[in-house]
């Protein structure tokens, strides 16, 4: 089996597992909340999806030599936290459908998606303090402000067009990463791993999320609808200033930079002008380099996997590597 096939077959499997606790979740807490809510919850955690955020906690944990399936428990805390964030995102960025379905705010009403992400938010929270302790919780709770903080960064940005490489990484830290780097850390506090290992295992995380968010700024712009679910332009549409557009403006001439600013300050050009911001995205070679910096920041993810030797965890480093690849190469 290929490096490639195993990581797949994993997130397959591993997917399955991390359904299964959080169908045996929702099975517990019926008697106890609203039948609407449970309605919605199942509504948004089972519309597809690859589960990278428990994934990675499963792997953080194994590769750290902890293997019992207590671990699926903590696990399921980074799917809810990630559809809360989810659901709350598209009422903010008004967006009608998620993964090729109605968004939950279109399906079930704006207050039931807000409702059920807050549910699910105070959920994960729970889960991660009984089943990791208070360290494990600290870390979970200091990653959910930073993606809080990290989506006010993103709105000041679009408020006055800043264009500046500096904000647009601390965002895209607070808006992907710092998730992805607590599922990393929270994985490695409940294996009882050595402050090095959590280190390079959160660095790993951080670097993966910011890969992932360039691979996604790219998608917005030369995704197929077919397979990311979502329309293209979003972003340039609610004036998001991501790494194609910034990379763009900083190298195009007078014109073509007076132009971009145009386009980007009247609400009407942003929902038209798709089609010629892509082509001076591309012709300033904006979507080339972003590709190349999410590249490095792959290069820079699978390098603190060295610290884990293949003799004792061929398998999980494989499956880590795998998904450094899978996030460079993905088209939804």
């Amino acid at each position: 089996m290929s490096a490639m096939e195993l990581m797949m077959e994993t997130i397959r499997s591993e997917s399955r597992r991390v359904d299964t606790a959080m169908r045996s979740d929702l099975e517990e807490m019926a008697p106890e909340v609203d039948p609407l809510l449970i309605k919605v919850l199942q509504y948004c955690l089972f519309n597809g999806g690859k589960r990278i955020r428990p994934l990675l906690a499963v792997l953080a944990a194994r590769i750290c030599g902890r293997r019992d399936p207590g671990i699926y428990r903590l696990a399921r805390a980074f799917e809810y936290l990630h559809a809360a964030t989810l659901m709350h995102d598209d009422v903010i960025d008004n967006a009608d459908t998620r993964r090729g379905k109605p968004a939950v705010h279109i399906q079930f009403g704006i207050v039931a998606a807000i409702l059920a992400g807050d549910f699910l938010h105070a959920r994960s929270m729970a889960i991660v303090g009984s089943q990791a302790g208070v360290e494990a919780l600290d870390v979970f709770s200091a990653a959910t402000g930073k993606m809080v903080d990290g989506e006010f960064l993103q709105l000041r940005n679009v408020a006055c067009f800043n264009l500046s490489e500096d904000d647009y990484r601390q965002a895209i830290l607070g808006k992907t990463g710092v998730l992805i780097s607590a599922a990393c850390e929270v994985g490695a506090l409940w294996a009882e791993a050595g402050r090095k290992q959590q280190a390079a295992l959160r660095d790993y995380g951080i670097y993966l999320g910011c890969a992932f968010q360039m691979i996604d700024d790219l998608l917005d712009y030369q995704g197929d609808r077919g397979k990311t679910g979502k329309k293209t332009g979003n972003d340039l549409a609610e004036g998001k200033m991501t790494l194609p557009l910034i990379l763009t403006v900083e190298r195009a001439d007078r014109e073509d930079r007076a132009r971009l600013q145009e386009i980007l300050g009247e609400e009407t050009g942003r929902r038209k002008g798709l089609e010629e911001v892509s082509g001076l995205i591309a012709k300033y070679d904006g979507f080339a380099l972003t590709r190349t910096r999410a590249e490095q920041m792959g290069a820079l993810a699978l390098a603190q996997l060295d610290l884990f030797p293949d003799e004792t965890c061929a398998q999980e480093r494989m499956v880590l590597q795998g998904l450094v690849n899978f996030v460079l190469k993905r088209e939804k």
